[in-house]
């Protein structure tokens, strides 16, 4: 299946941001680009097999990776408006209408009103839905963990510090945030199933 379709309007051109001509946002030598060609492969090969475990049960629902990617964020923000998913994916709306569509056809996605605007879709997995997004997050944790542990004992601070630094600037602070409040949000539902089974 396509992946997801990037919405070329959403987002200003880097060139554009700093009121430079696309020329000069390149750079001046192409010596530098070709030093840092094995790594742009790297990137591409890594990338290939970290989602080519989730592709393969994904054929098995008709489904590709711009439904990964909605389950993912879904997962780790219940209750997500229908317009943070298109802040965080940077798809048309089209895109995810059709995406979402099928997984609450599906069964995997519960499509609520919010509690005080009934215009506003809220988003929740249903159980089965929880339980495809851990089977995705199992996979694809048990291939960072082995891959960590071959780098080496400081190895999970410099990947992040690496995949944060390939992020724009202007986004950084708001991913990282993000991620923080996913984390938290996570951890207090532990504790509370915790706290209800003890």
């Amino acid at each position: 299946m396509a992946d997801i379709n990037v919405s070329m309007t959403q987002r200003p051109a880097k060139s554009e941001t700093k009121g430079e001509s696309a020329a000069t946002a390149r750079p001046a030598s192409g010596a530098e680009g070709e030093r840092m060609l094995d790594l742009i492969e790297l990137l591409f090969f890594a990338y290939r097999n970290f989602v080519s475990d989730p592709d393969e049960i994904l054929q098995g629902f008709g489904f590709g990776r711009a439904h990964h990617r909605v389950l993912h964020f879904v997962n780790r923000h219940p209750g997500m408006r229908v317009t943070d998913l298109l802040d965080i994916l940077r798809i048309t709306k089209q895109s995810l209408g059709r995406v979402l569509r099928e997984l609450v056809d599906q069964g995997f996605i519960d499509s609520r009103a919010g509690a005080s605007d009934r215009r506003q879709r809220l988003l929740y997995l249903t159980p089965k839905g929880e339980a495809l997004s851990r089977d995705f997050v199992a996979i694809q944790s048990d291939r960072v963990r082995r891959a960590l542990e071959e780098s080496g004992p400081d190895s999970r601070e410099i990947v992040r510090r690496f995949l944060v630094a390939m992020i724009d600037p202007e986004d950084r602070g708001s991913t990282e945030k993000l991620i923080a409040r996913a984390d938290q949000a996570t951890e207090a539902r532990s504790a509370a199933r915790a706290r209800s089974a003890g």
